[in-house]
């Protein structure tokens, strides 16, 4: 509602200048008016509604955007300003230093925005003493992995709100991903379009902040990809959320904190001791002699001795011994045909 009447304010103000404009003779825009003072008015007036009009259409503003163009204009004017302080005293024709002072302004305001405009992820302000610095949500923002996008836990694992820190996805994770839905392979491609789904998915999650991370620093340009996702996370002092176990690895040797989605899942699997029973289905047979395998009902692995026999059935069995690794975990059980 208050934007409306904001709007409508701002109508009433372009009127108002239309008005004055063309009847007073005091106008700070001298123009030929007295022939058509109704086309000057709607002009002024189809001006003001073509604002509103860009206004409503571009719904999603980024605040950094809009900073950085802010600061960036203010920086540009101060120093054109001290240009045009330092040329004053200088031996040259008015004509030839207003030129100068008109094209140094627009060059220097054009520079400080651009510059604030791509380091606005890592912009900060500082003034002794006091650091203004981009605020990030939660503790340490996660940067996300190729393969924990397109793994797609990752969107159930947020709307638990499990996680409340800022989401972020590199521009080269974002093209990586696109690369892999535009695949001539069909397995890879409606891999890499599930991966943009989850990606629509957590961008429209309420309370999620999802963000796009345009810039490369310096030190990791023309490095791999995993590579440099792991320098990222360790420039923005953030943790990868991934599914890679070698990537997992290579990030544990960088000293970056690395959230696996598989080993997070194994931590949520029910735990069972040596001497349990549970019942299982065996679905095919061992690698060893009289072994038939089964599976739970979250994927769990388990293998049974003497259950090659078994296969198609349901049966009751002891737990023997567990195998957890990153990969997964495999359950070990023994089939007793007396005590079934």
């Amino acid at each position: 509602m208050a934007l409306w009447v904001l709007r409508v304010v701002f109508v009433a103000v372009a009127a108002g200048l239309g008005v004055w404009i063309v009847k007073g003779s005091n106008a700070p825009i001298k123009l030929p008016v007295d022939d058509h003072p109704v086309a000057v008015l709607m002009a002024v007036l189809g001006i003001a509604v073509g604002v509103i009009g860009i206004d409503i259409a571009v719904r999603r503003k980024r605040l950094d955007t809009i900073s950085a163009v802010y600061f960036g204009l203010i920086v540009g004017l101060l120093l054109s300003y001290a240009v045009y302080l330092a040329t004053t005293p200088l031996p040259i024709d008015v004509s030839v230093r207003e030129a100068l002072h008109l094209v140094t302004g627009l060059v220097l305001c054009y520079l400080c925005i651009s510059l604030l405009l791509q380091t606005r992820d890592d912009f900060r302000f500082i003034i002794p003493y006091v650091e203004f610095a981009r605020e990030v949500k939660g503790l340490k923002p996660f940067v996300l992995d190729t393969s924990a996008i397109i793994d797609g836990r990752i969107a159930d694992i947020i709307e638990t709100r499990l996680f409340d820190s800022q989401l972020i996805i590199p521009r080269f994770v974002l093209a990586e991903l696109q690369g892999v839905a535009d695949s001539s392979d069909r397995l890879r491609r409606a891999r890499g379009r599930r991966g943009l789904d989850i990606l629509n998915r957590l961008r429209t999650m309420t309370g999620v902040d999802l963000s796009i991370y345009e810039r490369e620093p310096q030190e990791i340009v023309d490095q791999p990809v995993d590579l440099k996702l792991i320098l990222l996370a360790k420039h923005l002092n953030a943790k990868v959320i991934t599914g890679d176990y070698n990537l997992n690895k290579v990030a544990q040797l960088h000293e970056v904190g690395v959230i696996n989605l598989n080993d997070l899942a194994n931590a949520l699997k029910p735990v069972f001791l040596p001497g349990e029973a549970l019942e299982v289905r065996v679905v095919k047979p061992g690698e060893e002699p009289g072994q038939g395998v089964g599976y739970l009902d979250d994927g769990t692995m388990v293998v049974i001795e003497a259950g090659r026999e078994q296969v198609g059935k349901t049966i009751r069995i002891t737990v023997t011994s567990v195998l957890q690794t990153s990969a997964g975990r495999m359950v070990f059980g023994r089939y007793d045909a007396r005590a079934a």
